[in-house]
């Protein structure tokens, strides 16, 4: 599995067309960015700090084809990158992603366990 994090209404937008296409800044940089388990909360504090309205999209990558690339970005990881639209019938998931009272972006325990 690998995530998404976007704004609820974005993926509101992406079920009435059928696919994600991607947030501004996916967009902008050409590809549409995922995280893997390990790196997904990194990912919240970094780019998502006190954001509210969020969900957490788990993906099979499996089901992604060539068009997923594992490419080096942050700290030299390896991070999945999508060229081309998400298609809503490889997502395995979706949760809400909600701020706890610290101010973190409190993760669904079940979302991991997706298939």
């Amino acid at each position: 599995m690998i995530y998404k994090i976007c704004a609820a209404a974005e993926w509101a937008a992406a079920e009435r067309a059928g696919f994600y296409g991607g947030a501004a800044v996916d967009t902008r940089d050409g590809f549409i960015h995922f995280s893997t388990a390990e790196q997904v909360r990194e990912t919240a504090a970094k780019h998502f700090a006190g954001a509210h309205d969020l969900v957490l999209v788990a993906v099979d990558d499996r089901q992604l084809g060539p068009a997923l690339k594992w490419e080096v970005s942050r700290g030299g990881a390896l991070f999945p990158h999508l060229y081309g639209p998400l298609p809503l019938t490889a997502v395995a998931n979706v949760a809400p992603l909600p701020l706890g009272a610290d101010g973190r972006h409190v993760f669904p325990a079940t979302i991991f366990d997706a298939p």
